[in-house]
C-alpha cells in the first residue's frame, strides 16, 4: 500500500497557528522581575492578569490569553537559560518535591539549556504527566474519585479551592483544554513534530509548577494537611511480556530502517532516532514515551489512507474528536463502515492483538494510559516492557519498507523478530487469561496426591467411619461423562483401563489451551460466557488452595496429637473428600476448556437457548462458590461438600446427555 510522503505537519491550520505563531505575535519584552520576587516566589497575580475572558459568559478567551502570555513565556525561558544548574537547584528544587518527581523537572531544566527540540518535547511530555499525577494527589485532599481526564481535573472545584480559579485558568491555557494550546494531548497523541513545540512553553510550565508548589505549601500550612502520594503502578508477571527478541544488530538495522520506512513521517524522524538511542542507553521510559506517539501517528497515517479520510490525519478542532488509538483499533468507523486498517496490516490479528494487549485490555500493562497520566515510576521502568514496544515498532518499520533495501544478511538478522511477530497471540484478552487460570488451577490440584497424609490403617482406627459408597458413585458418574466427552477430545487421549486419570491430565489441557481462539472484536455473548467461566475457574483454584492448606495443617496437628475427637473425624472426612473432589474439579476444568475452544459458537444459539446455557454455567458457578465455603477452614463441612458435588455431577451428566453445551455445536 502506497503511503503519502508529502505530509509536512499533523497540526491543522488553526492548531498550528495557536501553537507556533499566536504566542509570538506580541514582541514586547517582559521583565521577569514583574512575576518573580527577590526570594524566588512566583507573583501569581502578575501572571493571571494576562488571562482574558469572553464578555458573553466570562469563560477563558484562549486566543487573547495565548497572545498576551507569549512574551511572559519568553521572559521565563530567557531567565532559566541565564541560570546555572547549581543556581536552579538551590533556588527551585525544593518546590518540585510536591510532585514526587523532582528529578524529572530538573531534567527538563537541562533540556531547556541545550534547546534540542526532541529533548524539549520529551521533557514536556514527562513534565505534563508528572504534573497531572501530582495535581490528582492534591485533588484527593478534598475529593474522592480523581478524574481520569486532565481537562476534568483542571476544571474541578477541588483544585480551584486549593490553588484559586485564576491559577487553574492559567494552566488550562497551556494544557488540558482543547480550546487552548493543549500541549499535553498534541504531543502524547503524536500530532506535533519536535520543531513545532516552542521551548518557551515548556519553560513556562516548569515555572508554573514551582508556583503551584509554593501555593500548595501555604494551603497545607493553613489547613494543617499532608499531601499523600498515590503508589505507582507496578508491572507484574514481566515474563508474560516477553514477545520479541532484540539485540544490537537488530537495533542497528532499525536505525537505518527509520530513514527509509514509509511508516515514519519525515518530520518525526528525530523522535524515532532519539527513541532508539534512549533504548540502547537503558533509558527505557524515555524510549517508550517517544515511541508510543510515533506508533500512533504511523498507524493514523495507515488508518486515514486505507479508510480514505486523509483529513483525519490532522489534529481535530475543539469541536471534534482526535483520531486516536481507540478509534483506529475499533472494528467499525463512526459511520458504521468496516475499519480497513486491520486489512492493510500484514498480520492484522498480530498487530491488533498486540496493541489491544499493551494499550487497552484491563489486565494488560495499559502502557500509554499509565505513562501519560504519570502513574509509573520513570526511573524504574522495566526493560521488558520497552523491549516489546521497540520490537513491535521495528516489525512495522519492516512491513512498510521496500524489500529491495534488505540485504540477505539484514534479512537473516531480523527474521527471528518477524517470525515472533507473526506468531503473536493475545496474552491479556479475557480468553487468554482464562487459559492461564485453568492451567494454574490444574497445577494446583495435581499437587493433592503429594499432600502429607496419615497412614490409612491409623485413620481406620477412628470409630464410626466406614467406606463412603457415595464417593464411589460420584467417581463412576465422572467416568461416564468422560466417555461421552471422548468424541470431542483429541484422539488417543483416553485409556480404557483408567479413563479418569488418562483424560483429566495437564497435558490434555495444555493441548486444548494451545488451540487458537479469535480474541479480536469478541462479541458480547462470548465475553459474557468467558466472564462466568473465569469465575468458575477462580473458585476451583480457591478450593484447591484451601484443601492444600487444610490438609497440611490437619496432618501437622495429627502428628502432634493436638486434634480433638470431632476434629479427627472431620480429618477423615477431608481425606475421603479429596479422593472424589480431585476428579470432579479436574472434570470441571476440562469442561471449561472444551467450552472455551468452541466459545464463539454461542453466537449461534437463539436468545432462549443462550439464556438457558448461561443459567447452566451459573449453576456450576454456584456449586464452586458453595464448595469454597464448605472447604474453608471456618466451615470444614465435608459431608455437605459430598452431597453438593453429587448433585452437581448428576446435573453435568444430564446436560452432557442432552448435548446442550457448545462443544456439541462444534460437531
Amino acid at each position: 500500500m502506497e503511503l503519502p510522503d508529502s505530509v509536512t505537519t499533523c497540526l491543522s491550520q488553526p492548531v498550528h497557528y495557536a501553537i507556533c505563531k499566536l504566542g509570538f505575535e506580541k514582541t514586547d519584552t517582559y521583565d521577569i522581575n514583574n512575576i518573580l520576587s527577590g526570594n524566588g516566589e512566583v507573583c501569581w497575580q502578575a501572571v493571571t492578569e494576562h488571562v482574558c475572558y469572553l464578555e458573553s459568559d466570562q469563560s477563558v478567551d484562549y486566543i487573547k490569553s495565548i497572545r498576551l502570555l507569549g512574551p511572559v513565556c519568553e521572559s521565563v525561558n530567557l531567565y532559566f537559560k541565564s541560570l546555572t544548574k547549581e543556581q536552579f537547584v538551590i533556588q527551585y528544587a525544593s518546590w518540585f518535591h510536591w510532585t514526587n518527581c523532582t528529578e524529572v523537572f530538573l531534567e527538563v531544566f537541562d533540556a531547556l539549556q541545550y534547546t534540542q527540540a526532541t529533548e524539549v518535547a520529551l521533557g514536556l511530555m514527562k513534565l505534563t504527566s508528572c504534573l497531572e499525577r501530582a495535581l490528582g494527589d492534591v485533588y484527593l485532599l478534598k475529593g474522592n474519585d480523581c478524574p481520569f481526564l486532565l481537562r476534568d481535573l483542571l476544571a474541578s472545584e477541588q483544585l480551584a479551592d486549593v490553588f484559586g480559579q485564576a491559577v487553574m485558568n492559567v494552566l488550562r491555557v497551556f494544557i488540558g483544554s482543547p480550546h487552548g494550546l493543549n500541549l499535553r494531548n498534541v504531543l502524547w497523541h503524536g500530532f506535533a513534530s519536535p520543531q513545532e513545540i516552542p521551548a518557551k512553553y515548556c519553560a513556562m510550565l516548569l515555572f508554573l509548577t514551582v508556583g503551584l508548589g509554593q501555593l500548595l505549601q501555604t494551603y497545607l500550612l493553613q489547613a494543617k494537611g499532608v499531601l499523600v502520594h498515590r503508589p505507582y503502578v507496578i508491572f507484574i508477571s514481566l515474563e508474560e511480556l516477553d514477545a520479541f527478541p532484540l539485540n544490537n544488530e537488530i537495533l542497528s538495522i532499525a536505525e537505518e530502517l527509520v530513514k527509509l520506512s514509509s511508516f515514519v513521517l519525515k518530520m518525526m524522524l528525530p523522535f524515532w532516532i532519539t527513541a532508539l538511542t534512549a533504548f540502547k542507553q537503558s533509558r527505557y521510559a524515555d524510549s517508550v514515551i517517544l515511541l508510543l506517539p510515533q506508533l500512533e501517528v504511523g498507524l493514523r497515517l495507515l488508518f486515514t489512507t486505507s479508510n480514505k479520510c486523509p483529513n483525519r490525519l490532522l489534529t481535530a478542532e475543539s469541536s471534534a474528536l482526535y483520531t486516536t488509538f481507540d478509534e483506529m483499533l475499533a472494528k467499525h468507523l463512526d459511520n458504521e463502515e468496516v475499519n480497513q486498517l486491520p486489512v492493510v496490516l500484514e498480520e492484522p490479528a498480530m498487530a491488533s492483538d498486540f496493541l489491544w494487549d499493551f494499550l487497552n485490555h484491563q489486565e494488560g500493562p495499559r502502557i500509554r494510559d499509565h505513562l501519560s497520566h504519570g502513574e509509573i515510576n520513570l526511573e524504574t521502568f522495566p526493560r521488558e516492557v520497552a523491549n516489546q514496544i521497540v520490537g513491535f515498532a521495528i516489525t512495522l518499520l519492516c512491513r512498510f519498507s521496500d524489500e529491495d533495501m534488505f540485504s540477505l544478511k539484514e534479512h537473516m538478522v531480523i527474521k527471528p523478530l518477524l517470525i515472533c511477530a507473526s506468531c503473536y497471540r493475545s496474552r491479556f484478552h479475557p480468553i487468554s487469561r482464562l487459559k492461564k487460570q485453568v492451567l494454574e488451577c490444574m497445577k494446583s490440584i495435581l499437587l493433592w496426591p503429594e499432600l502429607p497424609t496419615v497412614p490409612e490403617e491409623q485413620v481406620q482406627k477412628i470409630k464410626g467411619l466406614e467406606g463412603n459408597a457415595e464417593a464411589d458413585s460420584v467417581i463412576l458418574m465422572v467416568s461416564e461423562i468422560i466417555s461421552q466427552l471422548q468424541h470431542y477430545m483429541p484422539p488417543n487421549c483416553c485409556s480404557p483401563d483408567d479413563p479418569i486419570n488418562s483424560v483429566l491430565t495437564e497435558r490434555l489441557l495444555v493441548e486444548l489451551c494451545d488451540t487458537r481462539i479469535c480474541t479480536l472484536y469478541s462479541p458480547r455473548p462470548v465475553l459474557e460466557v468467558v466472564v462466568v467461566l473465569r469465575r468458575i475457574s477462580a473458585q476451583c483454584h480457591q478450593v484447591s488452595q484451601q484443601v492444600i492448606a487444610g490438609a497440611g495443617l490437619r496432618y501437622t496437628q495429627w502428628v502432634n496429637k493436638t486434634l480433638r475427637s470431632r476434629q479427627r473425624h472431620n480429618y477423615r472426612r477431608m481425606l475421603n473428600s479429596i479422593k472424589f473432589l480431585s476428579p470432579v474439579l479436574r472434570l470441571i476444568l476440562l469442561l471449561i476448556t472444551v467450552e472455551l475452544v468452541s466459545v464463539h459458537l454461542v453466537c449461534k444459539k437463539n436468545p432462549f437457548d443462550y439464556q438457558q446455557y448461561l443459567k447452566f454455567l451459573k449453576s456450576v458457578l454456584q456449586y464452586t462458590e458453595n464448595l469454597v465455603t464448605y472447604t474453608s477452614p471456618e466451615k470444614n463441612k465435608w459431608d455437605e461438600a459430598m452431597e453438593l458435588t453429587k448433585k452437581t455431577v448428576i446435573k453435568l451428566r444430564k446436560i452432557s446427555d442432552r448435548k446442550l453445551m457448545l462443544m456439541h455445536l462444534a460437531t
